[in-house]
C-alpha cells in the first residue's frame, strides 16, 4: 500500500474510506462503521423525509460507488494488490445501501434496524453467499465493489423484511 500512497495518494485516500482503512485491526468493519456513520449524517442533514432526501441519498450512493470503483482500480493496480485489504470505500457504500431501507421507509425509530442492517452486512460482505463470492472476480474496482454492493442490498432487503414482520 505504500506504493500506492506514493503514487496515488488522493485516490488512495478515497478508496481507503478517508485513511479509516489504514486501521490494522477489522478495516472492513471501520469502513461499514464509515458508511453507518455517513447514512446518518446524510439522514439527520435531510431529516429523513421527502423526495428530495431519497434523491439526495441515491445521488450520493452513486457517486460513492462510481469513485469507488474508478480509485478502487488506481489503487489495485499501484500496491499490486487485488482487493486490498485498506481499501474500505466498498464498505462504506455497502453498508449505506444496506442503511437504506430502513432511513428511507422505518425513520420514525431506527436504530435497531440500522444495528440489524450493520450485522447482516458484515455478516453477508464476509462470508459472501452465493453468486455474491462471484462479483469478486469481475476486474479492477468493479470486483472491489459490487460484491459489497450486493451484499448491501441483501442486508437492506433482510432488514426490511424483518421489519415488516416485528
Amino acid at each position: 500500500m505504500s506504493r500506492a500512497w506514493r503514487e496515488r495518494p488522493i485516490s488512495t485516500f478515497f478508496a481507503t474510506g478517508c485513511g479509516i482503512g489504514m486501521i490494522p485491526f477489522a478495516p472492513g468493519t471501520w469502513g461499514s462503521a464509515e458508511g453507518l456513520a455517513g447514512a446518518l449524517l446524510l439522514w439527520g442533514w435531510g431529516n429523513g423525509r421527502g423526495l428530495t432526501f431519497v434523491i439526495s441519498y441515491a445521488i450520493v450512493c452513486l457517486v460513492v460507488f462510481f469513485a469507488g470503483v474508478r480509485t478502487g482500480a488506481l489503487v489495485e493496480a499501484s500496491s499490486g494488490d487485488r482487493d486490498p485489504g485498506p481499501v474500505v470505500i466498498d464498505e462504506v457504500v455497502g453498508q449505506m445501501i444496506a442503511s437504506a431501507p430502513v432511513l428511507l421507509i422505518e425513520a420514525a425509530h431506527p436504530w435497531w434496524g440500522l444495528v440489524l442492517s450493520f450485522l447482516l452486512f458484515r455478516l453477508f460482505d464476509i462470508w459472501k453467499p452465493g453468486p455474491i463470492n462471484k462479483l469478486q472476480d469481475l476486474p479492477g474496482g468493479w470486483g472491489i465493489m459490487l460484491d459489497d454492493v450486493a451484499a448491501g442490498i441483501l442486508a437492506g432487503v433482510l432488514t426490511y423484511a424483518a421489519g415488516r414482520v416485528f
